[in-house]
């Protein structure tokens, strides 16, 4: 039996039940409080649960190793999309909505679940990273159910910074290409944030929220 992974919460569980879920994925070499420090900006109204990645890297966490040119493997990624699954299908029994929000690559885990398991998800939203691409000869292929998404599009938010030095060109490229076929994505730009995530973002991200479930 797989472990659950290690989660954090803003509320206690007598708080939790019929409320809209948001699952936080941090970023690479960073940890389950980072974004969880977000929940504050965001409505009071969603629970809020931050899930560490499985993995070591430096004085933080991966979700899937990534080489010096940021290369991984579709094996990989699935596989820590698998980690969170189960528990993920547990807890939506027990709320209104469940919306995945992923920082970098945070982002590629949360669309991962997503594009498995489609009928878990409300919406994705994702802050400065991407889209795993998959050929239609991956061996993971079929993990992926982007047929569903094309005929019921994915809702997502994709906030960015167009001179975002870490995530390459052409990951951005295909992460609109893929958006453009299977989401109803909003899509804004934040200059000047680099890397990051800006407080106008974070506004931004809060409204979306609440019109997802208003």
């Amino acid at each position: 039996m797989q472990p659950s992974p290690h989660v954090i919460w803003n509320n206690e569980p007598e708080d939790r039940a019929a409320t809209p879920l948001v699952v936080l994925f941090h970023g690479y070499g960073s940890h389950e409080q980072d974004l969880m420090s977000l929940a504050q900006s965001l409505p009071p109204e969603f629970s809020y649960a931050s899930v560490r990645a499985p993995e070591r890297a430096g004085m933080g966490f991966q979700w899937f190793p990534l080489s010096q040119e940021l290369g991984f493997t579709t094996d990989a990624v699935v596989a820590a999309a698998q980690g969170v699954l189960p528990w993920l299908r547990e807890e939506s029994q027990l709320h209104t909505h469940v919306i995945l929000l992923g920082f970098s690559q945070g982002m590629a885990v949360a669309t991962t679940i997503a594009r498995h398991a489609p009928e878990l998800v409300d919406a994705v939203v994702g802050l400065s990273g991407f889209v795993v691409p998959v050929p239609a000869d991956d061996a993971q292929a079929d993990f992926f159910h982007d047929a569903a998404l094309r005929e019921q599009p994915l809702r997502m938010f994709w906030g960015r910074d167009p001179e975002d030095p870490v995530i390459p060109p052409a990951l951005v490229d295909l992460t609109a290409e893929w958006a453009q076929e299977h989401a109803d994505v909003t899509k804004v730009q934040y200059r000047g944030v680099g890397h990051g995530v800006s407080p106008q973002e974070i506004g931004h991200v809060g409204e979306y929220l609440r019109a997802l479930v208003g």
